[in-house]
């Protein structure tokens, strides 16, 4: 049963990094301030610096979606879903390779996926640790 429950942690935080990703292009689509993503050569440098920072903050809630939802050892499982990230990552960048001049971005995305993952597992972890009361001892 924890078998499942990691996998469907693992699942949960990689479908919130896609659909929130997903979601914010649509909507950067639609209000005209980004391209049609059927124009991927029409992306200026600017506008997928943007489109970086806001997927590392979504592939930060990504890790800390899968840390919360896991039954034990939280970091493990953000740390997993960060190499599924690099692994798919590695498609986009070879997918996307003569798309687009910029290939930075796919790379970056690689390189930030275990950073982001470990990131938000590490602030679901530290909201679960116990305040440490400092004590001053007696004289």
């Amino acid at each position: 049963m924890n078998t499942l429950k990691s996998i469907g942690a693992v699942v949960a935080g990689f479908l919130t990094v896609v659909i929130l990703s997903v979601a914010t292009d649509a909507v950067l689509e639609s209000t005209g301030l980004f391209p049609p993503q059927s124009e991927p050569a029409a992306y200026t440098a600017q506008l997928l610096l943007i489109a970086l920072v806001y997927r590392c903050i979504y592939t930060i809630a990504g890790g800390y979606v899968t840390a919360r939802l896991a039954p034990r050892q939280p970091m493990r499982y953000a740390l997993i879903l960060g190499i599924v990230g690099i692994i798919a990552g590695l498609g986009g960048v070879i997918f996307s390779w003569n798309l687009t001049p910029h290939h930075w971005y796919p790379i970056a995305l690689v390189v930030t996926a275990l950073p982001c993952t470990w990131l938000g597992g590490k602030l679901f972890s530290r909201k679960r640790e116990p305040a440490i009361a400092l004590q001053v001892p007696n004289q």
